[in-house]
């Protein structure tokens, strides 16, 4: 399936220096085109053009009666809820409301002896909107992007909350995403999906009021949008398609590499799965096992076209040479597969997570474990960070003079002022002293 290649080899150089360029590669201009029309649409006519889209590509039954999820649909999902998945959204909220606890920021002061008070002042943004894949029509329903990007907002105490999700042909939500939104507090839900959802979560329609904040993630045409709307709004991150990349050594596992290469590859036919080892009886092993694994998964035909785009097995002289390239690369996960994997962590400068040893698959991170799995992609784990509290927070600087403090700085910000050609920045200062 995946023919092992020597990174020193010709082929190696040229495959590892496209992955480390694969940024470049991520711009569709026919999806920016479509995109741009797409938001115009939506900022010039607001609700007709959510609906007209809502109703071509999603559901032919929407309308403005039924945009938004009501009570009594919360109530249905409440009645069919399955204990045991009640319990598993509990568990793992409970996991990753205690992890995103310790980001909280605090505001702060410092004084000094003049009189002058300087600090930062923390602020949640006022309303943020959650955009959560349909997942196959609904049949897939994705409940922990909802608990990752609405749990570190409430933390942030942002005071609006919205999810947008597109609906079923019915113009129904899967009642398992209705659930977790109740687990975490958000009531205000919208049947509405790709472009024309952060069109409307940008710019705010009669039936979607606008919001400060969009994060979530989606399909290219999400990804697009969020990048065009950015800077009107905040937002988490321009995501590419799912990667992993595993560091082994020969005291792996190779059913395990290929279980968490194919976890990634049944994401997306774009998605990103690939091994650099140090033992090519390993990486021999690996092609074997994902000819024995992938059969039997229900999403195996998924999983078999990113593999065969951009399934990938490369093989070092060394484990010091396999950290080195997976800096340059910066992928979104990262797992250690080696005998002291603790002992190269201090090593690893670029990775949205790492995941530690043999027993950490990547879907540990997924779901349960704690930490945000809204990761950076395609190279950009090298500038960003995983969504997190501090996305939802803003800060603002604290300044207070007194007279003693003002007259002691005046000459240097006189000075300066004077420096720029900004005479007025100088007097207001002047004013102030009796000099001006």
């Amino acid at each position: 399936m995946i023919t092992p290649i020597l990174l020193n080899s010709d082929e190696g150089q040229r495959i590892a220096a496209a992955i480390r360029n694969r940024f470049a590669d991520a711009t569709d201009g026919a999806c920016r085109e479509a995109v741009a029309a797409i938001l115009d649409r939506v900022r010039r006519e607001g609700d007709a053009a959510v609906l007209d889209y809502c109703r071509r590509f999603d559901c032919p039954v929407i309308n403005p009666q039924n945009l938004r999820v009501t009570p009594e649909e919360f109530d249905q999902a409440e009645a069919a809820a399955d204990e045991n998945l009640r319990h598993s959204l509990r568990f793992a909220a409970d996991r990753i409301r205690r992890f995103h606890e310790r980001e909280m920021e605090d505001s702060w002061l410092l004084t000094r002896d003049d009189g002058v008070v300087t600090g930062r002042l923390v602020r949640p943004v006022d309303s943020a909107g959650l955009y959560v894949p349909g997942g196959k029509e609904g049949s897939t329903p994705l409940v922990s992007s909802v608990l990752m990007n609405g749990i570190p907002a409430q933390i942030a105490g942002v005071g609006r909350r919205v999810m947008v999700t597109p609906p079923g042909r019915d113009g129904q939500v899967s009642p398992a995403l209705l659930l977790a939104a109740q687990e975490i507090g958000i009531d205000e839900v919208y049947k509405v999906g790709s472009a024309w959802a952060i069109g409307a979560l940008a710019y705010g329609t009669a039936l979607i009021p606008r919001v400060d904040a969009i994060v979530g993630p989606g399909n290219q045409y999400v990804a697009e949008a969020k990048r065009q709307v950015m800077g009107r709004v905040r937002i988490d991150m321009i995501a590419g398609p799912s990667e992993v990349l595993i560091v082994a050594d020969h005291t792996a596992e190779a059913a395990f590499i290929a279980a968490d290469m194919l976890a990634q590859a049944e994401h997306d036919p774009q998605a990103l799965a690939m091994v650099i080892t140090t033992s090519e009886a390993l990486a021999v092993a690996v092609g074997a096992e994902l000819e024995r694994q992938l059969p039997l998964l229900p999403r195996a035909d998924i999983a078999r076209t990113a593999l065969a785009a951009r399934g990938l097995i490369l093989v070092v002289d060394s484990l010091a040479t396999a950290i080195d390239l997976a800096n340059g690369i910066a992928i979104e996960h990262l797992e250690l597969q080696v005998a002291e994997p603790w002992q190269w962590l201090p090593k690893i400068r670029h990775a949205g997570a790492v995941f530690l040893g043999n027993w950490t698959p990547e879907a540990a991170g997924d779901y349960v474990a704690g930490p945000n799995h809204v990761l950076p992609t395609m190279g950009t784990a090298r500038i960003a960070s995983a969504l997190g509290v501090e996305t939802f927070l803003k800060k603002s600087s604290i300044i207070s003079y007194s007279r003693q403090a003002l007259e002691a700085d005046s000459d240097h910000i006189r000075r300066l002022a004077g420096l720029e050609g900004l005479m007025a920045h100088g007097n207001s200062v002047a004013v102030r002293l009796g000099r001006g």
